[in-house]
């Protein structure tokens, strides 16, 4: 394998990392956002219902995939695009 095109490749993995982070960052945060109010409010109350954990981070996890999902398209949109226009000039 040639040094470019280790380079090449070394490239695309950052950017597509690079990509699975900010799409999945977001979506992340209000999870754990939202966790960690309901185990305060767990803890305040004392009240231990398992699904009173669950029920409000999915909530904030679909309500953030909702919001922001114009944003999420848009980058996902944009990555596609620099890889398929790239292609042309990779593989001479």
């Amino acid at each position: 394998m040639a040094s470019a095109d280790l380079q090449l490749a070394v490239e695309l993995g950052r950017a597509a990392l690079w990509v699975a982070v900010k799409v999945c960052l977001p979506i992340l945060l209000a999870g754990l956002v939202v966790g960690a109010v309901v185990s305060v409010l767990q803890a305040a109350t004392q009240i231990q219902d398992q699904t009173l954990s669950y029920v409000p981070k999915m909530l904030a996890v679909a309500a953030t995939v909702f919001l922001l999902m114009p944003w999420l398209l848009a980058v996902l949109t944009e990555y596609t695009r620099s890889v398929a226009t790239g292609m042309a000039f990779w593989f001479r």
